[in-house]
């Protein structure tokens, strides 16, 4: 069941991809299969795509797809990266490593050491390293808010390539995380299976870790600015989980904006897949592009 759904999002989200205009081979640059880290001797790998030409340095986005935390591929972002980079962005969709193999805090290891690949190799590309963003949805979500709110904590940039660059984050963009681990258990017993894959144990025996593993509970007044989008039928993963991490962005001063779609499920189409997508740029270029 549990492979299945997660088929079905796979599916949704090529779907989603699929709707984007062709990038015009004349206007960016896509790369394949370009290493950025090595940990557990993986061989990490991201896609890239970038504008062919720029007059100044531009903004860079991650795009970190879902699964669950053990399954997805980058692949199901590649299209939305060649929108961004047509939108003048140096965009990047990631691999990391998957639970149980590798249970948290693996995956947060990971997102981290590509955004500090992305600086260690802003001149090449042309970035702007004060510049950069984070997109997910579902698990990747989870981990674009992680990315948000632990910039300054140390302990989670200990592991990959690249450590003595910086992994803080300007803003993110949240489809449907979840946010506080420790209230999400019980919502779908398909979900409660995955944190037990994840985090190594139930609530009840692995408490710390769902703690530890909820960007709810690092959130502080240097958390990046969030957009938080989640469908009110979610079956996965509750609404409820945008509105505690909105609130609680709002009480640390954080510029935080939430867009629940009446209806929609774990993954969006249609009128809601556009107002998605129009709220996610219009966002990022508010934080990312110069004035």
């Amino acid at each position: 069941m549990r492979r299945c759904y997660f088929s079905i999002l796979t599916a949704i989200l090529a779907l989603m991809a699929g709707r984007a205009l062709a990038a015009d081979a004349d206007q960016i640059e896509f790369e394949h299969d370009v290493e950025y880290s090595n940990p557990s001797n993986e061989h990490l790998k991201l896609n890239l795509a970038r504008p062919k030409k720029s007059d100044a340095l531009a903004p860079a986005v991650v795009c970190i797809h879902g699964g669950g935390w053990h399954s997805g591929n980058r692949e199901s972002w590649d299209a939305v990266c060649k929108q961004l980079a047509e939108r003048g962005y140096v965009a990047i969709t990631v691999t990391y490593r998957f639970a149980p193999k590798y249970p948290f805090p693996a995956q947060a290891y990971d997102v981290k050491a590509a955004v500090r690949w992305l600086r260690a190799n802003a001149e090449r590309l042309g970035i702007d390293p004060n510049r950069i963003g984070a997109v997910g949805d579902s698990a990747g979500g989870h981990l674009a808010t992680f990315l948000g709110a632990t910039g300054g904590v140390p302990e989670f940039d200990q592991d990959g390539d690249n450590l003595k660059q910086s992994s803080r984050i300007q803003c993110v963009v949240d489809y449907y995380g979840p946010s506080d681990l420790t209230r999400a258990v019980g919502y779908s017993p398909v979900a409660d299976n995955i944190f037990v894959q994840f985090l190594g144990g139930d609530l009840e025996h692995a408490r710390r870790a769902y703690i530890r593993a909820s960007p709810f509970f690092w959130v502080t007044p240097e958390a990046a600015p969030m957009l938080l989008i989640h469908g009110t039928k979610d079956p996965l993963v509750s609404p409820d989980n945008a509105t505690w991490m909105h609130d609680r962005l709002k009480s640390a001063e954080v510029d935080s904006e939430l867009l629940l779609l009446e209806g929609a499920g774990h993954g969006f189409g249609g009128d809601d897949l556009k107002r998605a997508r129009e709220a996610t740029f219009a966002f990022l270029d508010k934080h990312l592009k110069k004035k």
